[in-house]
């Protein structure tokens, strides 16, 4: 049975760099200090992106990119998934604008996927098995791209000085003969969370003309961590690996505190935990792929290695996914 592995990443990013003290000041000037916050979530820097770009803008890039590193072209690309939770448009989707500008084929599967910032992850889960059932889908192109800076709050320190903009393109490719690819997933949800973290308030049918701000009510993201430790133990499990096979860790980006706890809970060495928050801030949806494109651009990662990847989407929606890149 054929697999399915990563050919290649790549990332885009803006070139509008903004520094902890642009968000210190900001709050300040609000009777706030958001220092400790600041320090708690791992942030340092982050990119913004400026009038020109958007989230299809930036899944554009990256998506060009990752298929000039592949040595391919739009026609060679039978599946096009655009994961973002700040789309661009809704109609047409926004793997339509992908596939005109990279020249893709007129059989080219396409379509747009949201699991917030759990979506690229899902995406890369779900095409994986899809494209083991399908004869016809022999490539895909993946891609993670979210405008975080549209929707966050200028009062609110835990999106306006904690997302960041950036995108992420992963090729996935069917092999027959390589000792490589896709493991295995498990998934967890608890709706009961759904009002948590929510964009627009009032729906599209009440808010669509007017200006929103993403509705992020302040919760202790650690009490996703106990779980996240058992899905971990659960996938390791199911496919005969212990911790210590795996490694590397492309994990949610979300908060430093909370990898720096999953790491205490397996003991995991400092070399095998790829950690970006500090440089681009918070990414979302593609947070894990830029983890994986540092971990091979710096050579932690190589052909071969087990990595295992983490994140969690609003609500709450986690998943846990193990490949052999």
């Amino acid at each position: 049975m054929a697999n399915i592995k990563i050919n290649n990443v790549a990332i885009y990013h803006p070139e509008n760099l903004v520094a902890n003290e642009f968000y210190l000041e900001h709050f300040k000037e609000q009777g706030e200090d958001v220092t400790g916050f600041l320090t708690s979530m791992g942030r340092n820097k982050r990119y913004i992106i400026d009038n020109n770009e958007n989230s299809l803008t930036m899944g554009i890039e990256a998506a060009k990119r990752v298929l000039a590193k592949a040595q391919l072209t739009g026609k060679d690309i039978d599946m096009i998934v655009f994961s973002t939770q700040v789309p661009e448009h809704t109609l047409p989707t926004n793997a339509m604008f992908v596939h005109h500008e990279i020249g893709g084929s007129n059989h080219t599967m396409m379509f747009d996927s949201n699991a917030n910032c759990a979506g690229m992850t899902v995406a890369v889960e779900n095409a994986s098995h899809y494209m083991m059932s399908n004869r016809r889908i022999n490539r895909a192109l993946i891609i993670g791209s979210d405008a975080n800076s549209l929707i966050s709050n200028p009062e609110q320190a835990f999106t306006y000085a904690n997302f960041s903009d950036a995108a992420a393109a992963v090729i996935l490719e069917k092999t027959a003969d390589e000792d490589t690819g896709f493991i295995d997933a498990v998934y967890e949800v608890d709706s009961a969370n759904r009002n948590n973290i929510i964009y627009p308030k009032e729906g599209f049918s009440q808010t669509i003309g007017k200006k929103e701000h993403i509705v992020f009510t302040p919760f202790d993201g650690a009490m996703a961590i106990p779980v996240a430790c058992e899905m971990i133990e659960e996938l390791l499990k199911d496919n005969g690996l212990k911790i210590e096979d795996v490694n590397s860790f492309c994990l949610s980006q979300f908060a430093l505190s909370n990898i720096l706890k999953i790491q205490n809970h397996f003991d995991i060495p400092e070399e095998k935990i790829i950690y970006i928050g500090d440089r681009y801030g918070y990414t979302s949806t593609s947070s894990p792929f830029i983890c994986l494109n540092e971990g091979i651009e710096t050579g932690r990662i190589k052909r071969g290695d087990i990595v295992l990847f983490w994140t969690i989407g609003a609500g709450h929606e986690m998943v846990a996914m193990l490949f052999k890149y």
